[in-house]
């Protein structure tokens, strides 16, 4: 057995809530810390009301307080060189440094990235003159997407209907200031069809665990409907992500990503979270992130059954072998619990009705993302409030157990998704 660890978890969501969760039961573990965390998570653990963007204080926090494990929830901290600070100051971390961060961190770069390596994506072209893109837009032999270069928040990307709609959203975005810094440069591609998936590794160099597709649900509303939002709810392993679509990802996008990476000189240790689009001419990469993505963390953790904590430090320590890495069979889903008005504004503080640890079922989680403590109260700190995850042999199972926790879980004006998982149920039913 490995030396004990003083781990700290850096974040304040449901994906880090759903890493407190994986982690706190490991016989690795001495000591756990969440920087700043939420609610739910100062219920599991200790946390310190340092923000994740605080780079220097996250840095001073580790070093200071003797942790010889950082796991990195958030990308903006990892964007910002907050791995690179703390590996400089011999202190193990659970995500990439500033350089191999710039995947997600820019847009711009992981389009001339996958192009350079001939991984196959939707075409187009990177700009930062409008009238250049402008004339992109008019001329090109596809419909077009229009996204921020920058960090976002999910706010980067614009689907529009007509070409005036993109040259005017491509406008606002490099002339307007309409996403700051983060529009500043533009990204104009192909509109890919086909149905999406989230595919996400733990990467260590050139090795890596692939963990089960999932699919996430975006749109706020049913049938998927409404505004985009965070995620109202994802579901594990995803079958349109077949063996042979699988197969195609690890040959096609994984194997010359990870080359690409070691031939950039790039070390990369974490959360590699591929967004792929699967066409008729094969999967394709939508989107690189540089972390797990929230919900889908919230129902992969339960998927993990080796130590998750180990997984972790082994990586972080550039030691990993995947062939010890165990997934469970079955399945999970999560559904997320919103504040009334999401994804729009929203009121917050309302208190929180939460079910008894003896109330919740082997299987099952409660997740806190927007939430905060208050004496001995939860109170609504966000728009996405509750994750309630199940895990199955089946994903209704799953479904089920998930589902099954709302009538014990209330705040005013909470809403949720009642269709999770349906187009999978579909398929399944479909066969």
């Amino acid at each position: 057995m490995a030396s004990k660890l003083k781990v700290l978890i850096v974040g304040s969501g449901g994906r880090e809530h759903a890493l407190v969760k994986a982690v706190k039961n490991s016989p690795m573990l001495e000591k756990l810390v969440c920087a700043p965390g939420n609610g739910g998570i100062s219920r599991d653990c200790e946390t310190v009301n340092v923000a994740a963007e605080d780079v220097a204080g996250i840095a001073k926090l580790a070093k200071d307080g003797g942790f010889n494990l950082v796991i990195c929830g958030p990308e903006v901290p990892l964007s910002m060189g907050l791995a690179d600070e703390l590996r400089a100051a011999g202190v193990a971390v659970y995500g990439p440094n500033k350089d191999g961060a710039t995947l997600e961190a820019s847009k711009a770069f992981s389009k001339d990235f996958l192009k350079k390596y001939n991984i196959p994506t939707a075409k187009g072209e990177n700009f930062t003159d409008a009238k250049a893109a402008e004339e992109y837009i008019k001329n090109a032999p596809f419909d077009v997407v229009i996204k921020a270069s920058g960090l976002a928040a999910g706010k980067g990307v614009v689907i529009p209907e007509t070409r005036e709609e993109a040259v005017a959203a491509a406008r606002e975005m490099l002339e307007g200031g309409m996403l700051g810094e983060s529009g500043k440069e533009i990204v104009v591609e192909e509109k890919m069809e086909g149905e999406e998936a989230s595919i996400m590794l733990m990467v260590c160099g050139t090795d890596y665990v692939m963990l089960p597709a999932s699919q996430d649900h975006k749109r706020v509303g049913e049938g998927d409907t409404g505004p985009n939002t965070g995620g109202m709810g994802a579901y594990a392993p995803a079958a349109v992500a077949t063996e042979s679509v699988l197969a195609a990802v690890r040959k096609t996008i994984i194997a010359p990503t990870l080359e690409g990476l070691k031939k950039e000189g790039i070390d990369y240790r974490g959360t590699l979270y591929v967004g792929i689009m699967i066409t008729s001419e094969g999967p394709k990469v939508v989107e690189f992130n540089v972390r797990f993505g929230d919900p889908e963390c919230q129902v992969l953790m339960p998927l993990v059954e080796s130590d998750a904590l180990e997984l972790m430090n082994d990586i972080a320590n550039g030691k990993l072998d995947p062939s010890k890495v165990k997934i469970r069979d079955g399945f999970a889903a999560v559904v997320v619990m919103c504040a009334q008005g999401y994804p729009g504004s929203y009121r917050k503080g309302e208190k929180i009705c939460l079910p008894e640890d003896s109330e919740i079922p082997d299987g099952a989680w409660v997740i806190h993302a927007g939430t905060k403590a208050s004496g001995a109260d939860i109170l609504t700190s966000g728009g996405r409030v509750i994750g309630l995850t199940g895990t199955g042999e089946t994903l209704q199972e799953a479904l089920d157990k998930a589902y099954g926790l709302l009538g014990k879980t209330s705040f005013m004006g909470a809403f949720c998704r009642r269709d999770i998982g349906h187009r999978e149920l579909a398929r399944l039913k479909a066969k």
